[in-house]
């Protein structure tokens, strides 16, 4: 191979993994002033899956692991990288990409862990195209995975009905010319940083002041400030990806946002014109599980054989960074 081959790369295999306890809207109205109606008002959660204490996230990433090699028909041996987002790790060392790759046995894979909150799994896949069209790696793992719920503060109501716990992931590799990756975009904008903070070895006044709870290290979100560039970010993100490889919004057979709230992926599909039943939403079942929210999203789409080979599809979330990012495939399965 000379080093200007390039290969198209495109999503082999995908796999996805929930927690088995349940926590409803009316769970949380025994826990704090609020309502089922008011939450799916304000968000179209109906429940969230909570991963138990004293089991790790890690547990959850290796079986959506698992399923994802296995759905593309390679063993765990033949992964030249695992690429893991998430802001929610069992260790800041080992990363989690590298306890994966001790328990999935892919000994050959090099691994890395990526931050940029809900935005991780499409930055990771865009990392993953990469490598993959480079020629470096033939097969890559990605996976997203949060335990936002040993995060939260049980008792503000604004954060705590919002989040979620679970892990998915995909297995990127070669696929013929004209599929796959067909273009990504990624964008960040730090000085919005702080409309969303998980605090870990430092706090600021500013920090504590804004917790009103006992948990200084919670996370903190200026749902206003949040909701306002999500709706924006999200049409601006999925207009950008279409406009590099000329397909337009009528070309698309489904888009894939992150699954935060109902009411910004209504906003940004009014923004883009698109009709309602091409925008993927789960978020009734699982709440916002961030960096995982896209991926356990596509592994529904995948296993229930909605998409069929040749069907254009956008990956696009934003979070915490703030961040955003898009990817547009030409489905190759």
């Amino acid at each position: 191979m000379s080093g200007l081959d390039t290969f198209a790369a495109g999503i082999l295999g995908t796999g996805r993994c929930l927690p088995e306890k349940i926590l409803t809207n009316q769970d949380l109205e025994r826990m704090v002033d609020t309502s089922d109606e008011w939450i799916i008002k304000r968000t179209g959660i109906s429940e969230r899956r909570i991963l138990e204490e004293g089991r790790p996230a890690s547990e959850l990433a290796l079986e959506a692991a698992r399923q994802a090699v296995s759905d593309a028909g390679i063993t765990a041996e033949d992964l030249g990288l695992i690429i893991f987002a998430t802001i929610t790790c069992d260790y800041h060392t080992p990363s989690m990409a590298c306890i994966i790759q001790k328990e999935l046995g892919a000994k050959n894979a090099a691994a890395f862990d990526l931050n940029a909150a809900c935005s991780g799994f499409v930055y990771g896949l865009t990392v993953a195209n990469q490598f993959v069209a480079g020629g470096l790696y033939k097969y890559v793992l990605v996976i997203g995975c949060e335990i936002l719920t040993r995060v939260v503060d049980w008792k503000d109501r604004n954060t705590c009905v919002l989040f979620g716990d679970g892990a998915g992931a995909a297995v990127i590799g070669r696929v013929e010319s004209g599929y796959g990756v067909l273009s990504t975009h990624l964008g960040a904008d730090g000085s919005m940083g702080e409309a969303i903070t998980v605090p870990a070895f430092y706090l600021t006044e500013k920090d504590i002041e804004k917790r009103t709870g006992e948990n200084k290290k919670a996370i903190w979100m200026d749902g206003a400030e949040v909701f306002k560039f999500a709706v924006k970010i999200m049409a601006s993100a999925t207009r950008k990806v279409l406009e590099q490889s000329a397909v337009s919004i009528e070309d698309l057979a489904l888009i894939i946002p992150h699954q935060a709230n109902i009411r910004i992926i209504d906003g940004a599909s009014r923004q883009l014109g698109i009709a309602t039943e091409k925008v993927y939403a789960n978020v009734h079942k699982y709440g916002n599980i961030s960096a995982a929210s896209i991926p356990v999203a596509l592994d529904e789409i995948n296993r229930a054989g909605t998409l069929k080979k040749g069907d254009n599809i956008v990956l696009v979330g934003f979070g915490g960074g703030l961040t955003w990012a898009s990817a547009l495939i030409r489905w190759a399965k």
